[in-house]
């Protein structure tokens, strides 16, 4: 089992967004061998925002409630991808990925804007997403 976890500020944007555009796509692709989760550097238990349960919707991903969760103890076996180099810097794991590695840019937090910044967002995450899938497979062969 591949064991990755998306990582932000709070856990209501960009990871939990990541997180469900990723599965949508496992599920297209009937891969059951990848587990994903998200978590934030500073969550507070707050419910994913309601702009990004919009545009996941609108991206046929799971849009339902979610506390954030924060992260805590690194696990040596999880795969983190993080949305900024400055999140990568924080996270001490030789297994930190940032959307920069992936798409060359940061994901930009879109906390309190209108819900085009959110599908901008998302098309970024879902870019990321989907280059990541393609070098898990290759990964594994």
């Amino acid at each position: 089992m591949i064991k990755i976890c998306f990582v932000c500020a709070g856990n209501t944007c960009r990871s939990i967004m990541a997180e469900r555009l990723m599965k949508r796509n496992l599920k297209k692709l009937k891969v059951k061998d990848i587990s994903v989760t998200s978590k934030g550097l500073n969550a507070k238990g707050d419910n994913i925002a309601e702009n990004a349960k919009q545009a996941l919707k609108i991206k046929g991903a799971l849009a339902s409630n979610r506390k954030s969760v924060k992260l805590g103890k690194i696990d040596v076996k999880t795969i983190y991808v993080v949305m900024t180099e400055q999140q990568k810097a924080l996270i001490k794991s030789t297994q930190v990925l940032s959307f920069k590695d992936l798409i060359g840019q940061e994901i930009v937090d879109p906390y309190g804007q209108d819900l085009q910044t959110y599908l901008t967002t998302c098309e970024q995450l879902e870019k990321g997403v989907e280059i990541l899938i393609e070098k898990i497979i290759k990964w594994r062969g």
